[in-house]
């Protein structure tokens, strides 16, 4: 069983590189210039990739500060649906998760 302490690690391990994915979609984002209709058709096919990769982060990032959040609240590892504990083998894999498995589906 992990620690709080462990958890925080990685929650924050895990925001700091979708910051930094996010940071990177930006940089993608403003380095297209092409001029070539083509490259240019191409680029937008990438974009529309990329903001979706930059949701999804963006989508994990607001789960993993509302897992802090429930750290500070003494409710991290229960179900916010239940109240039951959240198996701890789930939180290796999802540790920004609010739910059990029962409340998942």
């Amino acid at each position: 069983m992990k620690s709080i302490e462990e958890r925080k690690a990685q929650l924050t391990a895990r925001r700091d590189f979708l910051e930094g994915r996010i940071a990177e979609i930006g940089a993608e984002f403003d380095s297209h210039d092409s001029k070539d209709w083509e490259e240019m058709a191409t680029e937008r096919e990438g974009d529309e990739v990329l903001a979706d990769l930059g949701q999804s982060a963006r989508s994990e990032l607001r789960m993993i500060a509302a897992a802090f959040n429930r750290i500070g609240e003494g409710e991290y590892g229960y179900c916010v649906t239940c109240g039951d504990e959240i198996a701890q083998d789930r939180l290796d894999l999802i540790p920004a998760t609010p739910f059990c498995a029962k409340h998942a589906r």
